[in-house]
């Protein structure tokens, strides 16, 4: 018995064959399609560029202020400030400091401006109160000013006080310029021995 060959028969879910795409058609389509790419990618990717350029720059300017007078632009640690009881207020600004260590006495030097919420906040903090600032009292001393390079003998006024603990607590020389009566400006030397 032979069998007849059957002839092919397409199947239902086979599509026919498209025409061969128009050169023009193709082009236009590669084109939509770069620029789409180009878009979504292209342009954030420049904006990081451009926004990465700007914070740089914005840190560097920070960075070489700060640097003539020794202090880092910038918060200190959470375990400096808790260890030298410096509790800096937040929404603070222009916060800068500098640390020092020898066998003797361990120092965090570092300055604010804040508002005068933070200063009560900051004072009542460490331990003390407004009350006890006295004016024209420059409670941080010559050799601590040199190390910074702070100067206290612009326009103020301007009030201080040292706040001495038992030890091992630290103790805080703090000057307060209150040229601008809404933000003052806050210099603290926080002293501990090791």
């Amino acid at each position: 018995m032979t069998s007849a060959a059957v002839p092919h028969q397409p199947v239902a879910s086979e599509k026919p064959a498209r025409p061969p795409e128009d050169r023009r058609h193709m082009i236009r389509r590669r084109a939509l399609t770069l620029l789409t790419i180009v878009l979504l990618i292209g342009v954030p990717a420049g904006y990081l560029v451009i926004s990465a350029n700007q914070s740089r720059d914005s840190g560097k300017d920070k960075e070489e202020k700060w640097s003539a007078t020794g202090l880092t632009a910038g918060w200190p640690s959470r375990v400096q400030r808790r260890l030298y009881q410096v509790p800096i207020p937040p929404y603070s600004r222009d916060v800068a400091y500098y640390e020092t260590n020898n066998w003797k006495t361990s120092r965090l030097y570092t300055q604010f401006l804040t508002s005068n919420e933070g200063l009560e906040r900051f004072l009542r903090e460490t331990g003390t109160g407004m009350a006890a600032l006295k004016q024209d009292d420059i409670a941080i001393g010559t050799r601590d000013q040199r190390v910074i390079g702070w100067d206290f003998s612009g326009p103020g006024p301007w009030y201080g006080l040292v706040h001495k603990q038992k030890d091992p607590a630290p103790t805080h020389d703090i000057v307060v310029n209150r040229s601008n009566p809404k933000h003052p400006m806050v210099y603290v030397v926080s002293r501990t021995v090791p």
